[in-house]
This record gives C-alpha cells, sequence and structure tokens, in this order.
C-alpha cells in the first residue's frame, strides 16, 4: 500500500482501536512498562505513529507530542487525552520543528513504504542527546500473527515490512544513527495469571529462547560529531582519605587536557595531614586551579564523587582515585575518548593488561571478574570491571543521571554501580578503556571484601529486577 491507501485504511479502521487495544491489554501494557523503564520524567518526547494516542498519554514525561498520518486516529486521540499534543502528519515529512530528548516508534516501521527515509527524517527533532526507540514484531512471529489474524483474534493489517533486528540497526547507521542497546521481550503475549509471568519475566531471559520473543526493540543514538578538544574544560575529582604521600604526584602528574583542567580534592576526614598537603600544592600551584572540598564527615566515595561533581565546572568530568594504581597520565586516553565521540561514559577496565602483582588480590581479582559478567548480562552491554574508580563522562549526562537516581535506590558507597546502572538508565553508549593497574605506595586499601562483597550481590539483585522484570 502506498501512504494514501494506509491512510485510508487506517482512518476507516479508527473507531475499531480502542476495542482491540483492550483485547489484547496485557500486550500494550508491557510495551508501556518497557518504554517507561526508558524514560525520564524531565524528557520531551515524540511519538510518531501514535494511533488514538493511549502510549504517549501514559508517560511520565515533561512533553508529551504524538503524530499521526490518519486523521480520524488524532481526532480520537485529542478527545482521549486532551492533556497532550497530537498533530496529522507523515513520517515522511515530519511536520514537527522541535528537538526531542526520545523519539518512539512503537509497531510502526513495519507500515513504512521507506524506512531509511523516515529514519533520515528523525534527524530534524534529534539531538546528540536524544535517544530513538523502537519496537517491533519479530518476523519469525509473521505466519503465527497472520494466522490469528485469520481466525479473527487480531485486528487486520496491511502488507507489513518484516524486518530483523539487524536490518532496523543497519538502515539506522545508513541515517546516522547508531544502536546502543538491542533485545528481545514477551514470548507470551496473552495473560494466564502465573504461566504468562513465569514464561515473560524468566523463561524469556534465557540466552537462545529470548531470540523467539515476540517484540524486538532496539535503543539508538545520532552518530557523534568529534568536538574540539580545545573548546572543551575538563574536571578531575579525586576522592582522598589518609592520602598525604599520593597528593603530590596526583598534582604533578595529572596532566592538562583541552581548554582548562580543574583538580577537585574531596577529603574524608583525614588524620594523616592530606589536606594541609593539599593546601601546600594549592599555593606552590596556582595555575593547575586546585580546588579543595570537605566532605564534612567519613560518608564514602560515593558522597565525596557527587560533592566533586556537583563543583565541578568543566565539560567533562572524571575520577582518578587518589591512590594513583591507575596512572594519572592515562587520563588523557579518557578525555580524548569523551570529546572524539566513542562514548558517552568511559568506564576503565584493569583486568586487560597484565597488572603489578599486589595490585589486586586474588579473591578481588574473581569478584571483580564475576560481577563483570553479572553486569554485562544486567546492562547489555559489556562490562569487564565494575569497580575500576577512573571513569569519564559529560556533565549533562551527570546531571541526567543524578535526576534519576532514586529509580535504584540509595546504598552504593562506592558511587561506581550507581553510575553504571545511571548510564545504563539514562541509555548512555558505554565505551571501556583498558588502563594498567599498578601497586599502591601510600597508605591502605578503603576495600573489605566479604562486607562490600555482600553489599555489591545485594544491589545486582535490585539491578536484576528493575532492568530485567521490569
Amino acid at each position: 500500500m502506498d501512504s494514501k491507501q494506509l491512510r485510508q485504511f487506517y482512518n476507516a479502521s479508527a473507531t475499531e482501536r480502542e476495542a482491540w487495544k483492550e483485547k489484547h491489554r496485557y500486550y500494550h501494557n508491557d510495551i508501556l512498562t518497557f518504554i517507561k523503564s526508558n524514560i525520564s520524567p524531565e524528557d520531551s518526547v515524540l511519538d510518531i505513529g501514535c494511533g488514538i494516542g493511549d502510549l504517549i498519554a501514559s508517560l511520565p514525561c515533561r512533553l508529551a507530542v504524538g503524530l499521526d498520518f490518519g486523521e480520524q486516529l488524532i481526532k480520537i486521540a485529542r478527545e482521549r487525552n486532551p492533556d497532550c499534543s497530537y498533530f496529522v502528519g507523515d513520517a515522511n515529512e515530519l511536520p514537527v520543528n522541535h528537538t526531542f530528548d526520545c523519539v518512539l516508534l512503537s509497531d510502526t516501521i513495519g507500515l513504512l513504504p521507506d524506512v531509511q527515509k523516515v529514519f533520515c527524517q528523525l534527524k530534524q527533532v534529534t539531538a546528540s542527546h536524544s535517544r530513538i526507540i523502537i519496537t517491533y514484531h519479530n518476523y519469525m512471529w509473521e505466519p503465527v500473527l497472520k494466522f490469528f489474524e485469520k481466525l479473527g483474534f487480531r485486528m487486520p493489517q496491511p502488507i507489513q515490512n518484516w524486518l530483523p533486528l539487524e536490518d532496523i540497526q543497519n538502515l539506522l547507521y545508513l541515517a546516522g544513527f547508531e544502536v546502543i542497546k538491542k533485545g528481545h521481550r514477551m514470548l507470551f503475549p496473552k495473560q494466564i495469571r502465573y504461566v504468562s509471568t513465569f514464561l515473560n519475566s524468566f523463561v524469556a531471559k534465557l540466552p537462545l529462547i529470548k531470540n523467539l520473543c515476540l517484540v524486538e526493540w532496539l535503543i539508538a543514538k545520532p552518530l557523534e560529531t568529534p568536538y574540539d578538544a580545545s573548546r572543551i574544560s575538563c574536571s578531575v575529582v579525586i576522592p582522598c582519605r589518609n592520602e598525604k604521600g599520593n597528593i603530590a604526584d596526583a598534582v604533578r602528574r595529572t596532566p592538562r587536557m583541552g581548554r582548562q583542567t580543574e583538580l577537585i580534592f574531596v577529603d574524608g576526614v583525614s588524620t594523616d595531614g592530606t589536606v594541609e598537603e593539599i593546601l601546600k600544592f594549592q599555593g606552590e600551584y596556582p595555575d593547575r586551579n586546585i580546588k579543595l572540598i570537605h566532605q564534612g564527615r567519613a560518608g564514602g566515595k560515593r558522597h565525596a564523587v557527587e560533592l566533586g561533581f556537583d563543583a565541578a565546572v568543566g565539560d567533562v568530568l572524571m575520577i582518578l582515585d587518589a591512590d594513583l594504581t591507575v596512572p594519572p597520565e592515562d587520563l588523557p586516553k579518557f578525555f580524548n575518548a569523551i570529546v572524539e565521540g566513542k562514548g558517552e561514559f568511559i568506564n576503565g577496565t584493569r583486568l586487560v593488561y597484565p597488572m603489578e602483582k599486589q595490585a589486586m588480590r586474588f579473591l578481588n581479582m574473581i569478584g571483580n571478574k564475576l560481577f563483570g559478567l553479572i553486569f554485562s548480562y544486567l546492562l547489555e552491554q559489556r562490562i569487564s570491571d565494575t569497580l575500576c574508580g577512573t571513569k569519564a563522562l559529560w556533565r549533562r549526562s551527570y546531571v541526567r543521571i543524578k535526576n534519576g537516581r532514586a529509580y535504584f535506590g540509595d546504598f552504593d558507597p562506592f558511587g561506581d554501580f550507581d553510575l553504571l546502572f545511571g548510564a545504563c538508565r539514562q541509555n548512555l553508549k558505554v565505551v571501556e578503556l583498558p588502563v594498567r593497574y599498578r601497586d599502591r605506595v601510600y597508605g591502605t586499601t578503603k576495600i573489605r571484601r566479604f562486607a562490600h562483597g555482600w553489599l555489591l550481590l545485594k544491589m545486582c539483585w535490585v539491578a536484576t529486577r528493575k532492568l530485567k522484570f521490569a
């Protein structure tokens, strides 16, 4: 069908939409749950192919706009959801002149005569921080859905595209977008008490079986254009407690990056003269833009990082552990990866290169590898080292992570999980950067292996419930 015939088809069936949605309420509620988990209250959202507008109206977002080419569909949408904005328009020539934080195409791309052309149109409604969320039916379900359609259990549909995830990903790339995450959900699309929950919450998550699910989904972002590094400023946050012997090297060995580099020491009630050492180097190196923040209590590394990030003025935020087991000389690699558009959250990994003998104890090594496997499964991005202290991200990304922090809760004393979970929640592109891990030359570690390991397991369980069973 061409666009005119499709418009006539959907206008003619517009009054039936509500009844069909009610019949398949379980399916539509699951799609809503998934999209809600990827939307923040401060987001502006455009729903292309909004139908009668119920999906966009149910999202907790700052601005909700729906677009569909069926005049009758939009008329019904406005009557049902007067608080939202709805427009009649064709996805091939978007009539909207505004950028959005999130663009939805839910069960839409199968109806598009030219999918790549529509993806190209998305450039005018997206910015570098925008995310595109696509849900569609798994092509392996085509004969099943057509069979139920003939039996009258599914709303009649016109001829559609049946595209595998790989084809959709390629079309997005050709249009100037890259896929951050993709996956499947919903093995059994009807509600049968206990049975549906078991199949869709547990069985559908298993390897291989997940490829049989009804729904395919992708989350994409615009391809990054490299920034001019000379115009980007940087803030390096250094949490410290009883690290007097490392302060001199932290100041002298941290390279200058971009337009300006500030060093922010956050002291956690040190008793060994760390504060006096920082004040000394503030006087000796006035050109290094050294700041000192008093944590006020031994509140843990996470609290220290939060204080430092809140005080930072740089465009790019970095964390450098004061024990200097990751050399300060590696920081430009993180800075360059960000400004060159390689990723939006650069996570250091200590488990690629060989490390010095005493740098990490054997049980810590095993624990880190185990948590890496768990995180890779939870976040659907490769994470080999969850607790490497060296990280970099845009300040604007941190603001979004901070605003959405309540979603996972507040019990991570390190901050590493908090940032990684938040980056996943905000659909940031996470990239790992290998670093050399060296022995500590001053002070002692603050890690308590068993107590902290148990806490990390509890955090993994929270993330599993939030990310996998949502």
